[in-house]
């Protein structure tokens, strides 16, 4: 049963997972209890039940003696993360037997419905709920729910990294289509196309956190001015 606690927690969770996607707290910030309680009206209790539920989602990191920070990656953690998670995405596609059933296709689609109404309601946390959903019930088809649990480990690391493109409704747009197009292939015959679709769905929010971490040592560079040499007396 839920408890007034417990959906106080959530609620906090929920503000801070969206300031951590609209960037108020960006990769590798400390998030400061007592700061948050006092911007959020909560109680420090509540924030750090809040921090350790997502921290179980993969948002948040919390060190003994360091606090909690948000996620953060380098460039080559991200691409490192995203060949492991392309591999097991294209295993899972190669290994749905094709054509499913009429079904089966239903039940994606209900899921499809779900995150879109959730994208319509521009409800940032069911946003990430209902497509992990959808993805977790689509790639369900390929019957193993090993590879399945292993996906969705992967995902839940990239969280932070997906993260950035859930407010983002451009993006969402083309999500929501190419979920339609994945749905399509599903009454086909041809695997292939449907693991490469799956693969290319995953990269746009990959290569927008390498653009932004691209332009961040841009930025910092320009601030690292060169030392002037010194002038001759």
């Amino acid at each position: 049963m839920t408890t007034d606690q417990d959906n106080e927690e959530i609620a906090v969770a929920r503000a801070i997972e969206e300031d951590i996607i609209f960037g108020r707290f960006g990769p590798g910030e400390r998030l400061r209890e007592e700061a948050i309680a006092r911007e959020k009206g909560a109680s420090r209790h509540h924030v750090r039940s809040a921090l350790m539920i997502l921290e179980r989602v993969g948002i948040v990191t919390r060190e003994r003696h360091k606090g909690a920070h948000v996620r953060g990656y380098t460039a080559e953690q991200v691409r490192q993360l995203y060949e492991v998670r392309e591999m097991l995405t294209r295993q899972a596609a190669l290994k749905i037997t094709l054509p499913v059933s009429a079904r089966d296709i239903a039940a994606v689609r209900a899921l499809q419905a779900d995150y879109e109404a959730a994208i319509d309601s521009r409800s940032l946390p069911d946003i990430h709920a209902t497509n992990d959903a959808f993805h977790v019930g689509f790639f369900g088809l390929c019957g193993n729910p090993y590879l399945v649990d292993m996906l969705k480990r992967a995902m839940d690391m990239t969280y932070v990294i997906r993260a950035a493109d859930m407010g983002n409704f451009a993006r969402l747009t083309e999500a929501r289509a190419e979920h339609h197009s994945m749905i399509g292939l599903l009454a086909g015959t041809d695997s292939w196309a449907l693991s490469e679709l799956c693969v290319q769905h995953l990269r746009p929010s990959k290569q927008h956190y390498l653009n932004r971490l691209e332009r961040e040592e841009t930025e910092a560079r320009g601030l690292r001015k060169p030392a002037q040499p010194e002038q001759a007396s």
